[in-house]
């Protein structure tokens, strides 16, 4: 089993199927205008203390994801990533789902937590999906986790978020600890947290279900240069940002997408991406913003998902 170690194979592109880690530290202060003067001090005082923390984790495709009636696994590369029946789909559904009001601080909390978005998230895309022409029925397993260390189908990971598709199942890795330690500190910013977290790694997931997540990998091991393997990178992870964004605006009038919520989502999502010396390999913050947010405001538009193709865009955009 190979051991995919945060701290040790981040920047090796050309290595299994690892798409590399952005990083997000709490905003400070001034960054932030939290609800009341408790959560201010408490998002200041996690300034200081808190080590950056993995939201848009790793992703993997280990042969093929489950037929769908339409989908064709046949087709380049490149017709699969930038031309997939995904960008035509209509507007994402809400789900119907409500937040769930439960403490984040123990990980019972968290378990039931992430499993309500998840409900949320499968409920959502399973329209887009159907029109996609993929296995839209086809959920991943949700794994919540206390473990720093997790074997995997993929292979073990160590200290990140991570999703794995193998031969036809999927998994989506949580670790709970992470967001207890932020409820600790700022409990609005651990569920905003743990809500864009999950809601990217379910993005992997549709990609894979549609075929783009193994085009992506096939394409970024064909690449000669390690720049072009990291714009590849780049192209993957900002996608699944915009789709998780693009799932979130579906559901603003459910989850409370608005007040101190709204801040630390927008806080953590505009900070999110490559961070200093480290690989390129997720995307700028401006720019992972800018896919966020274009998946987010586009839950009124006629192709929702198709806001989210990165794949056809300039590489100015996924610098």
């Amino acid at each position: 089993m190979v051991n995919l170690s945060r701290y040790t194979l981040r920047g090796v592109a050309t290595v299994g199927a690892l798409a590399g880690f952005a990083a997000a530290v709490m905003p400070n202060a001034q960054a932030t205008q939290a609800s009341g003067a408790t959560e201010t001090a408490k998002t200041a005082a996690t300034a200081v203390a808190a080590k950056p923390a993995p939201v848009d984790g790793v992703a993997y495709a280990i042969g093929n994801p489950p037929a769908g009636e339409g989908l064709t696994t046949k087709s380049s590369t490149l017709n699969i990533v930038r031309y997939n029946r995904l960008y035509k789909t209509g507007a994402i559904p809400s789900s119907g789902c409500k937040q769930l009001n439960v403490s984040l601080r123990t990980f019972n909390g968290v378990v039931a937590y992430e499993n309500n978005l998840f409900k949320c998230l499968y409920g959502s895309w399973a329209l887009p999906l159907k029109q996609a022409g993929a296995a839209y029925k086809v959920a991943p397993k949700l794994v919540v986790h206390n473990n720093r260390t997790v074997n995997s189908m993929c292979g073990v990971v160590t200290d990140t978020a991570f999703f794995c598709g193998y031969n036809g199942q999927a998994w989506i890795y949580i670790p709970a600890y992470q967001i207890i330690n932020y409820w600790n500190q700022s409990p609005t910013f651990a569920q905003a947290y743990a809500t864009f977290t999950l809601s990217h790694e379910y993005g992997h997931h549709v990609q894979w279900l549609t075929g783009i997540l193994g085009a992506s990998w096939q394409r970024q091991r064909a690449f000669s240069t390690y720049a072009a393997q990291l714009e590849e990178s780049r192209r993957r992870e900002l996608q699944a940002s915009c789709l998780g964004g693009a799932v979130d605006g579906a559901n603003k009038r459910n989850y409370p997408f608005s007040g101190g919520f709204m801040t630390q989502y927008n806080w953590i999502v505009s900070h999110s991406g490559d961070q200093p010396n480290m690989p390129r390999d997720h995307g700028s913050l401006k720019n992972h913003a800018f896919w966020v947010t274009a998946g987010f405001n586009a839950r009124h538009s006629y192709t929702v998902a198709g806001n989210c193709n990165t794949f056809n865009a300039s590489s100015a955009y996924v610098a």
